[in-house]
């Protein structure tokens, strides 16, 4: 009985494990743009981060709604990926039902939390998980139109962040975080065609339109533009001592380009970045340089 009883704590344990794996917490990163109003106006504060954490949460708990839900979605083409088919829907280890009542849940809790933030925190968190349920049933497989509303839901995260502590949003709130994310997005589009070759067809349909020499172009374009729009940032807004960052900001890019080209895990999954010790380096001189030009010159 006692064995009986480890092996079967155990098996909870394990599918407790599951449901945390189907909540994509590793991917919550990408939530964290909504600080940066916080960061760049200036409003650091008790109230301001008290607040904007709680904006993270709700973020976070539509984010995980929406990964579940495009994990039901795409149950069978995910099983025909090498690495997506062990994730817990995929895989069986996850019943539907039981992670559609899950998604439900988080969708009401995101949504209780942000009526209490924000009326315009609350359209955004609304519109984030529309537009990630048109993008889940019918624009991922527009090509094109797939990587822009992937940006788009970067920028309304960002956005959101100002809506929280009452700011202005800035047009570079917008530029910014759009051409960051449009890199990431296509990045990952060429990176699995390097892990999938002819087989990504069969996974991702629209990839049929973008082609390895098309999606070579676009990262390219993407950089440039993300490039250019850090570096007019960096001059012309309020803090124009943040040129001194471009540097540092296009050794990352650039670092990122080799990951794609090489054909990189982390270009697929940019939440491993911490695998890239020169990245991470570069990353942590970046963020003590802008805290140190913003706040203390």
């Amino acid at each position: 009985m006692f064995l009986n009883r480890i092996s079967l704590e155990k098996a909870e344990e394990k599918e407790i494990m599951k449901l945390f794996e189907l909540m994509r917490i590793r991917q919550w990163y990408k939530n964290l743009v909504i600080f940066l109003p916080m960061i760049f106006a200036k409003a650091i504060g008790i109230i301001g981060i008290e607040k904007t954490l709680f904006g993270l949460l709700s973020l976070c708990l539509i984010s995980s709604a929406n990964y579940i839900i495009n994990d039901v979605i795409d149950i069978n083409q995910d099983r025909k990926n090498p690495e997506k088919r062990i994730r817990p829907i995929a895989s069986g280890a996850v019943k539907i039902p039981q992670a559609l009542v899950m998604a439900i849940a988080f969708i009401m809790l995101s949504l209780i939390i942000a009526s209490f933030l924000s009326k315009n925190f609350l359209i955004c968190m609304s519109l984030i998980f529309i537009l990630t349920l048109i993008y889940s049933l019918w624009l991922k497989r527009e090509a094109f139109a797939d990587v822009i509303v992937v940006s788009t839901n970067f920028v309304i995260r960002a956005v959101s962040g100002a809506f929280i502590i009452n700011v202005r949003v800035s047009p570079w709130l917008i530029l910014c975080p759009f051409f960051l994310a449009l890199f990431l997005a296509i990045g990952k589009r060429e990176s699995e065609f390097k892990l999938m070759k002819d087989k990504a067809y069969q996974h991702r349909t629209n990839l049929k339109m973008y082609t390895p020499a098309l999606t070579k172009t676009f990262t390219g374009i993407s950089a440039a533009l993300l490039i250019i729009s850090y570096a007019l940032y960096s001059f012309l807004s309020t803090y124009p001592q943040l040129i001194f960052t471009l540097p540092i900001a296009i050794y990352i890019i650039f670092r990122y380009l080799y990951l794609i080209e090489t054909g990189s895990e982390i270009a697929r999954h940019p939440e491993r970045i911490y695998k890239d010790v020169r990245i991470v380096i570069a990353g942590i001189i970046l963020l003590a340089m802008i805290f140190l030009l913003v706040y203390l010159i």
